[in-house]
């Protein structure tokens, strides 16, 4: 039986540092306030020339450089983000012609906060099939593009990156790659986090931007609620699919959102904090850059070794939720 193994992971994020002391002369708000809400105290904020598809790209180079690949031995690309370079066309059709590749199959999947794990399940089911032999599966995203600074309930959240992971084909004899993915959406929920216009909905106009209304909403509280319940039921949809316990994951990585979350989520799993990977302090929420930059920084700094068992998940606008164990 195929299965998809992780040859190479890479990640990206802009130079600029965007601390907490910085956000004061912005917006009324404290050091104090916003780590004790968030436990974030700097984010990264691309320059007005740097693009989604700039930070996929180099992510990406980086995971094939790892994989020991060359671009045209990628035959799928899909990248998860909420902030493409355009509506159309697609940004992984973009970094496609960056990275030189030729006419492999690309496209984007927005699915929020959820959308790596959306596009990991998606090109995990693409080579188990035999259609595809190396997917590019990249989550990235610019949010400083879409934060309104002058919201201080929600421009202290936010920060931009990424990272891309090469999957390959595998005969499965090793016992290595994507054991599973489990992916979920609820509707109805348009009113906790939003970007209204842009859309066919709300088009852009003059009205629209008089109204802020290119800057993502959110009801934080109600949101909470949801994502500490949805993250813990599909972590433990994960870990009883595979007949595993919370014993045997060697480290949980779940969406980097904030601390709060991660902290409750890990509490309901019964899982300690030293098996839990966070870096949401320097970060911030990199929507859908989130896992692939969280993976990345456990593998290169040692917390992920080969043959050990890695549960993600996250939660993001829609509402859509989704976990992956991996053996890595």
């Amino acid at each position: 039986m195929l299965r998809s193994i992780i040859k190479g992971v890479g990640s990206c994020v802009p130079d600029k540092i965007l601390s907490n002391e910085d956000l004061l002369k912005i917006v009324d708000t404290s050091d104090d306030w916003i780590v004790s809400r968030t436990g974030i105290k700097e984010r990264r904020i691309a320059d007005k020339n740097t693009k989604t598809s700039d930070i996929a790209t180099e992510a990406s180079k980086k995971a094939l450089e790892m994989a020991n690949m060359e671009p045209c031995d990628i035959d799928l690309i899909i990248i998860g983000t909420v902030t493409p370079d355009m509506i159309f066309p697609a940004t992984s059709c973009i970094v496609q012609n960056n990275l030189g590749i030729k006419k492999a199959a690309a496209f984007d999947i927005s699915a929020g906060c959820a959308g790596f794990i959306y596009s990991l399940s998606v090109a995990d089911s693409f080579i188990k099939s035999g259609q595809f032999k190396n997917a590019l599966v990249i989550g990235v995203d610019v949010l400083s593009r879409i934060t309104d600074y002058t919201d201080r309930s929600t421009c202290v959240l936010f920060g931009d990156g990424g990272g891309a992971l090469v999957l390959s084909a595998d005969n499965g004899e090793s016992g290595r790659g994507i054991l599973s993915t489990h992916i979920h959406s609820e509707g109805g929920h348009d009113d906790i986090l939003k970007l209204p216009a842009g859309g066919s909905n709300i088009p852009a106009s003059a009205e629209s931007v008089n109204n802020r209304e290119h800057y993502i909403k959110m009801k934080g509280s109600e949101l909470f609620k949801y994502a500490v319940n949805y993250l813990k039921d599909v972590a433990q949809e994960a870990i009883k699919y595979n007949n595993l316990n919370s014993e045997d994951i060697d480290l949980f990585v779940p969406h980097q959102a904030n601390t709060r979350i991660i902290e409750a989520t890990a509490k309901k799993l019964g899982f300690p904090m030293e098996k839990v990977f966070v870096d949401v302090y320097k970060y911030g929420n990199t929507s859908s850059g989130s896992i692939p930059l969280a993976l990345d920084e456990a593998y290169r700094s040692g917390r992920i070794k080969q043959g050990d068992i890695v549960l993600v998940d996250a939660i993001g606008a829609g509402l859509t939720w989704a976990s992956a164990m991996i053996k890595w």
